[in-house]
């Protein structure tokens, strides 16, 4: 079952862009789809006066925009993670970015539908903007937190199939001294798919941050680590792990050439090929 996973995930990884960018497309396009079916359906039961391109444009106009929003709601979660440890810090961050995810929302789906409807020839009325922008926030943040429970469930199931790292733990009271330093530690503990094995903390190539996960780099295959960068950059061996850029670190051993650029940054080239900024700050660090 892990090789089959494995090669599932490899084999998916040069779409994975494509298929993400793809199923927020499908998603919102589909609810968009239905929603105006429903609308047009409530509007000939009730027997409104509305055109029937008018509930077209109400739904398209919404989600249209919704869509456009996904990478900001998601680059801000990577931003300010939302897990057990972080709930209490991070969810007044959440809250306040909810508002501006529901208030660009109704500005620029107004905008749109004002356009549609001077195309048609008519005018579109939004109504009393303090009343309507706190009926739309009610229904915003429900879209927010969609977003964000969508992309955890996907990342989660990422997680699943690569395999995630954690750090060994201290023993408990009793049971002897631990085995290696635990703030300097040797391995690091992979869980995959039921199955756990240890990855040496010397055959780690690259460290990334990547939101709430440090992603380790092992002959040329990912463990995300649930941690910050600042978190453990002071636990690996300064000896032999670099930190080159605010997102990543790399091991000495794995680097191969390093390319200047003329911005005063450099590329990195690791031996199996992969490249990695290294960013004018940390220039001198590498140096020395």
């Amino acid at each position: 079952m892990t090789t089959d996973a494995r090669s599932l995930l490899e084999r998916y990884q040069p779409y994975r862009r494509f298929c993400e960018t793809g199923f927020w497309i499908l998603y919102f396009v589909l609810q968009a789809s239905l929603n105006s079916v429903i609308v047009e359906l409530d509007v000939e039961r009730v027997k409104l006066d509305f055109a029937t391109w008018e509930p077209v444009v109400w739904e398209w106009s919404s989600n249209l925009v919704l869509l456009a929003l996904v990478p900001a709601v998601i680059a801000f979660e990577r931003r300010f993670p939302l897990y057990i440890g972080s709930l209490r810090k991070n969810l007044p961050w959440h809250f306040l970015a909810s508002l501006v995810f529901s208030v660009v929302h109704v500005t620029a789906m107004v905008g749109l539908r004002k356009l549609a409807y001077s195309i048609q020839g008519g005018i579109y009325d939004f109504g009393y903007w303090p009343r309507e922008l706190g009926y739309e926030y009610l229904k915003d943040w429900r879209s927010y937190l969609g977003i964000l429970l969508i992309a955890g469930a996907y990342n989660l199931l990422l997680v699943r199939l690569q395999g995630e790292a954690r750090l060994l733990d201290a023993p408990d009271e009793g049971e002897g001294p631990a085995l290696e330093p635990i703030d300097r530690p040797e391995r690091f503990l992979v869980r995959k798919l039921g199955k756990e094995f240890l990855v040496a903390a010397n055959d780690i190539e690259v460290l990334q941050a990547s939101g709430n996960y440090v992603n380790l780099r092992v002959r040329g295959r990912e463990y995300p680590l649930r941690a910050t960068m600042a978190g453990i950059e002071p636990r690996m061996d300064p000896a032999r792990f670099v930190r080159v850029h605010r997102s990543y670190m790399v091991n000495l051993d794995c680097l191969a050439e390093i390319e200047p650029l003329e911005t005063g940054d450099a590329r990195l080239v690791m031996r199996d090929g992969t490249k990695v900024p290294c960013s004018r700050r940390y220039r001198s660090v590498l140096k020395r």
